[in-house]
């Protein structure tokens, strides 16, 4: 059941480099998948703004298109991009032996695990993409909760919550990843 949850996540990503993604039928080009809309909707944030996030966290380019990639860790700036979740977990435990976790970001919405890995009970749970969608979204809200008034800078929030240039640079490319979107009408945009 797990399993089958995760695959709709991940439509078109995890199964885009194998034989079997040429049998799916094509996502719209970058439409919400309905994982984020249900996590999204359970946190009250919209879920252009949490696709957007993800998108601009982890996303990769597939045949099918730009989707966000759940096994994704970023080290110190540097992003890695493994195949499987247990790579991606073997790879993070090397990586937590040199580096402090302020500097370690995992999973589809790269949480910080020096920040925010109380999310979390296990490194192993941060790959799961539902938990980290909950976590990040959970994260997007209190952004929002603390500073009403604009969910893009929400967005901004969420990746550097002193706010100033990290913060608006951050917010500028969710913005061009939601400008992607091509089934978001203007009167639904987040603002």
């Amino acid at each position: 059941m797990a399993y089958r949850r995760v695959l709709s996540l991940i439509l078109g990503c995890a199964l885009a480099g194998s034989g079997m993604a040429a049998r799916l039928p094509a996502l719209a080009p970058q439409a919400v998948p309905d994982g984020y809309r249900r996590i999204a909707q359970a946190h009250q944030v919209p879920p252009e703004a949490l696709y957007s996030l993800a998108l601009t966290e982890s996303s990769a380019t597939f045949p099918r298109g730009e989707r966000p990639w759940p096994w994704t860790i970023n080290v110190a700036g540097r992003g890695y991009r493994y195949p499987t979740r247990l790579a991606a977990w073997r790879a993070l435990q090397g990586f937590m032996r040199r580096t402090p976790l302020k500097h370690i970001d995992v999973g589809v919405a790269q949480v910080n695990l020096g920040w925010n890995g109380g999310y979390f009970i296990s490194t192993w749970q941060a790959f799961d993409p539902y938990r980290n969608l909950n976590a990040a979204a959970d994260i997007l809200r209190h952004c929002w909760d603390s500073h009403p008034g604009s969910w893009l800078a929400a967005t901004g929030c969420y990746h550097h919550p002193a706010g100033g240039r990290p913060a608006a640079t951050y917010t500028a490319t969710v913005t061009r990843k939601l400008d992607q979107l091509t089934l978001v009408p203007a009167s639904r945009r987040p603002q």
